[in-house]
């Protein structure tokens, strides 16, 4: 049966009720937590004595008496002895009102963000098998802190699985297993501005979170443009940075791959400054062509860190990426990675490393690899019939592409009124050092992510902008 009790104290009302599970002490010690840190009881008020207390709320004097006690030790009431219980001056002081919350955006009909895998893909199935497994021939100790390195197990089947499907030079001992691209970025960095380097070159068009992250860092950035041959390296000599950071393989966004003769240049001014090369392998599997270009990394093993994750492969939520490390480099990334967080999940690592030795890593692959071509396929296809003025650039790869606009649309213009028309586009200048609306080419662009749409999704969302995306 609830019992209310307000006492003389204005606002102040307190609440138990015999018939919940929770014990009539806690009740009555939430309760007036939660009006101090409300405001109704304010610093230095007086408490009503536990006699007076008890009597309202119909419950013993000992009830109150230990609520009080227990509420003096975490620090929200004082007592003196011959004085009465006051809320202590240090109490919570009421947070300021917030802000009404936003209201939730409409949800889109077609939403081509880049960069975001198929997420009704992952293979819920074979992840659960994995777990399972993973769980069930865990010994005790494996659920204690993991070498900082990560699991060896996992860091055998990665050094494997790199060496056959990306041509790197991967051993176990120089890998490190991370949560995703963006801690592996942050560990080299802190480690490469131990050592000394203050300016990393990045990009341009390229990820701005590679910019923030860098100044989070310390460092500064500087930006080096890129063109159809990718990143370019006469540009990047120019400047005193001595780290680079890149993706060589499938270039985000421009969709470009580094061309041979780069590659050569890029490695040969790695050696020359002793530099460091950090390699973002990001969707560089899903090649529809022909086979993905091979890792940078295997060039040049002593001047590239390559970083991998399974966020476009498997899905975000996982949190697993790697660090192919130079050798001068792994052990002191290891021990960052170490004061970090102790470790990347365990079990997750043990059933990524059953699923990859498994084979149904690679079956998932294969699969996701044909819907994103069949994806590709249906924009290719939208593009040309309902816009064919819009010039489709990039490789045969990954999940997302470049429409070069014909000369007229501004690019916010058009991004506004897709909006309007719930339909989602992304502009190129979000990836511009300087957040230029148009190219160098002077024509404005879009990035369009087609990986978790399906292809009646992108044919009809092409259909709907089709005229904005070649007014004149």
């Amino acid at each position: 049966m609830p019992i209310e009790w307000t006492g003389s104290i204005p606002d102040l009302l307190l609440r138990l009720d015999r018939d919940r599970p929770e014990p009539l002490r806690a009740q009555l010690e939430r309760e007036l937590r939660e009006a101090i840190r409300a405001g109704r009881l304010a610093a230095g008020e007086r408490l009503p004595s536990s006699r007076a207390l008890a009597q309202g709320l119909g419950v013993s004097r000992g009830l109150v008496v230990d609520c009080f006690a227990q509420l003096q030790a975490e620090g929200y009431l004082v007592t003196r002895l011959g004085s009465a219980t006051r809320v202590a001056p240090c109490a919570p002081v009421p947070a300021a009102p917030r802000p009404p919350a936003a209201a939730e955006p409409p949800r889109l009909a077609a939403d081509f963000r880049p960069a975001v895998p198929d997420l009704a893909s992952f293979p819920r199935d074979d992840w659960l098998w994995a777990l399972r497994e993973a769980s069930r021939a865990l010994p005790d100790s494996g659920l204690g802190y993991l070498d900082p390195y990560g699991d060896a197990e996992l860091r055998a089947v990665l050094s494997a699985y790199l060496g056959r499907v990306r041509g790197a030079a991967a051993e176990p001992d120089r890998l490190v297993v991370c949560s995703g691209f963006a801690q592996g970025y942050r560990l080299l960095l802190h480690v490469l501005g131990e050592r000394g380097v203050r300016r990393v070159a990045v990009e341009d068009p390229g990820d701005s979170d590679q910019r923030l992250l860098a100044a989070r860092a310390g460092m500064e950035t500087v930006a080096v443009p890129v063109d159809e041959d990718g990143l370019d390296v006469a540009a990047l000599a120019a400047t005193d940075a001595r780290a680079v950071v890149l993706t060589p393989a499938h270039q985000c966004p421009t969709g470009v791959a580094l061309a041979p003769s780069r590659r050569q240049a890029l490695v040969a001014w790695a050696r020359e400054r002793d530099a460091t090369i950090i390699e973002d392998d990001y969707d560089a599997e899903f090649r529809y062509d022909r086979d993905p270009v091979g890792s940078l990394q295997g060039l040049a093993p002593g001047h590239v860190a390559a970083l991998g994750t399974v966020s476009k492969a498997l899905a975000p939520a996982l949190r697993l990426g790697w660090i192919l490390c130079p050798p001068h480099l792994v052990e002191a990334v290891a021990a960052e990675k170490h004061l970090a967080d102790r470790g990347s999940p365990g079990l997750d690592q043990l059933a990524l490393a059953l699923l990859m030795r498994s084979g149904r890593y690679d079956r998932h692959l294969r699969r996701v690899r044909a819907s994103y071509a069949r994806r590709r396929d249906a924009l290719v296809t939208a593009l040309a019939r309902h816009a064919p003025g819009v010039e489709l650039r990039g490789l045969a790869a990954g999940f997302h592409a470049v429409a070069r606009l014909p000369e007229g649309p501004a690019e916010q213009e058009v991004v506004s009124a897709a909006r309007e028309r719930s339909v989602g586009l992304y502009g190129m200048s979000g990836y511009r050092s300087g957040r230029e609306p148009l190219g160098p080419h002077g024509r404005a662009e879009l990035v369009l992510g087609f990986g978790n749409l399906r292809e009646d999704t992108i044919t009809r969302g092409i259909a709907t902008v089709a005229d904005l995306l070649t007014a004149r």
